[in-house]
């Protein structure tokens, strides 16, 4: 705002071309008859210094209630991370918070969950730095408030689990992708055109 370009301009005239172009786009809540166990599954990425200019990461996750997205979020990290290792566990840390927030809300609602929150991470060294508090030569420059991710996994309320990058749906929240990607990752998360149903 401060300093407008050309390439602003280019930018937001771009966004809202795809908005006008996927207006009907949405997403449908599947009528199911009879009673269905409800598991939490989110999907966490995070693209490492994906921003050229203050070289933040951007992070995105996903949440899934029994195979239908009910959360996302795409934003850029607060801190700068040293790895992908680091991008990755902060990003997963969020969906950790963002996961306690939601299982909260749940059962105020007075929705029974099945089993704990899963959530899934395609960078093994922001697994294992999560599951194993003997890492700590290769994190104590992160900063306390993310290891609430590693306070969570302990305590059991997180399953950490490892997925292919190929399955990670955050990816849609993190980086540009080409076109099938974009479609493939679209469709995995249940987005789909109400024009042509």
């Amino acid at each position: 705002m401060s300093d407008p370009r050309k390439s602003h301009l280019v930018a937001a005239k771009r966004i809202l071309r795809y908005l006008q172009g996927t207006a009907s786009f949405g997403i449908l809540f599947p009528y199911q008859k009879e009673k269905v166990c409800l598991q939490l599954v989110a999907y966490s990425d995070s693209d490492w210094c994906g921003d050229k200019v203050d070289r933040r990461s951007t992070m995105g996750y996903v949440f899934f209630l029994s195979g239908v997205p009910i959360c996302w979020c795409s934003k850029k990290q607060d801190v700068i991370a040293l790895s992908t290792c680091e991008a990755e566990y902060i990003s997963a840390c969020n969906a950790a918070c963002q996961a306690n927030w939601i299982t909260y809300l749940l059962e105020e609602l007075n929705v029974k969950m099945s089993g704990n929150v899963e959530l899934l991470v395609d960078n093994k060294s922001a697994i294992d730095l999560a599951k194993n508090p003997v890492s700590h030569g290769r994190s104590k420059h992160i900063e306390t408030k993310f290891h609430f991710l590693r306070d969570q996994v302990n305590k059991g309320k997180i399953d950490l689990k490892h997925c292919k990058t190929d399955l990670q749906v955050a990816d849609i929240m993190t980086k540009a992708l080409k076109i099938d990607r974009f479609k493939m990752l679209r469709k995995m998360m249940c987005v789909v055109n109400s024009a042509g149903v």
